[in-house]
């Protein structure tokens, strides 16, 4: 009996040894970069990306943007982000009425009633940037001013949300000659480096710009379509207007990182364009075509992005506006604009 109850204690000894050292062995490897810590696994989450409201009492644009926020709201997000261009337009017009255009879009976002919501900085959010405003750069709000008080928040920062990490930046950059250049500046740029650093390895991060760092639209610019126009102020004044000037620099900083998506607007057209395996997804825009309905076939909508285990999927949603003064449209709007595509590849085979 004894000699038996030894047999299996030796033999229960060696197992925990085994598996002691097979433990040992394994915590002697790092984790792989790709794979986030248990602590910050990704859950799922609900994102909405709207953009380029263009808020203003005419063309019954503050309607329209009320009726597309109740959509939103339905729809039950976790989060929003509103893309940019608030209002139309806070760079060009009297002090008084960009104040009456801050006012009538906030109290148009209490639509959403409550759910969170992040604001990027579009270049029609610069308050007074043109001299024709009669905007002094010694007002209390010129510039980027306004939207840091009305939106309480600095124009470029970084946040966490159920273990996805947002970087969301400022395209936008004021000339000497009060022009504004789509450009990420050099602070900006340093300040990206070090949060991308200092975000652990494999975290799924999402990126929003009001202007493109990526995008296919000049190739099929109509000639005598805005981006055109800004393609002619570009080559003349050497200041960038539809597309951003140096997402070269940016995109760089990218490599090594996982990003999942990067969310953009401005153009007011539904597209998406992979690059280095990261989809640069363009959203159309609340006003369409500047609530004259649809842009090269896009309809007045938003971007709607489900996130889950550290994957992105998205489509195009729209929500059943009629322009008051619609323009024609040389395209006709999809009836079924394509979804995002399958999984993305691990961060490490880019």
């Amino acid at each position: 009996m004894s000699r038996s109850l030894n047999l299996l204690d030796r033999r229960r000894f060696l197992s925990l040894s085994a598996a002691a050292a097979a433990t040992s062995a394994l915590s002697a490897f790092p984790q792989s970069p790709t794979q986030p810590t248990p602590a910050t696994r990704p859950g799922s989450l609900r994102l909405i990306f709207f953009t380029d409201t263009h808020t203003q009492p005419e063309l019954r644009a503050n309607e329209g943007t009320a009726l597309a926020l109740a959509k939103v709201k339905s729809l039950k997000p976790d989060l929003c982000i509103q893309g940019g261009d608030h209002c139309f337009d806070l760079a060009a017009v009297p002090r008084d009425r960009s104040l009456m255009l801050l006012d009538l879009y906030k109290k148009t976002e209490q639509t959403l009633d409550g759910i969170p919501i992040q604001h990027v900085i579009g270049n029609h959010d610069v308050f007074g940037r043109d001299p024709g405003s009669g905007v002094e750069p010694s007002d209390p709000l010129y510039g980027k001013k306004a939207f840091e008080q009305r939106f309480n928040t600095r124009t470029y920062r970084s946040f966490d949300q159920a273990g996805y990490h947002f970087i969301l930046l400022d395209s936008i950059q004021i000339t000497p000659q009060r022009d504004f250049d789509a450009t990420v500046d050099p602070e900006q740029l340093a300040w990206l480096k070090q949060d991308l650093a200092a975000t652990p390895a494999g975290t799924p991060i999402l990126v929003a710009s009001h202007v493109p760092l990526v995008s296919a639209a000049p190739q099929y610019t109509p000639p005598d379509d805005r981006a055109a126009k800004a393609a002619s102020y570009q080559a003349l004044t050497g200041l960038h207007g539809f597309l951003l000037g140096n997402s070269r620099e940016v995109t760089q900083l990218f490599e090594g990182h996982n990003i999942i998506a990067v969310l953009q607007g401005h153009t007011h057209i539904n597209e998406t364009v992979f690059w280095r395996n990261t989809p640069y997804i363009t959203s159309g825009a609340i006003c369409g075509n500047w609530w004259h309905g649809s842009r090269w076939g896009t309809p007045e909508g938003f971007t709607i992005v489900e996130l889950a285990d550290g994957a992105a999927h998205w489509h195009y949603e729209t929500y059943g506006w009629k322009s008051a003064a619609p323009e024609p449209d040389p395209l006709a709007p999809l009836a079924r604009p394509r979804s995002s595509p399958g999984p993305r590849p691990p961060v490490d085979l880019l």
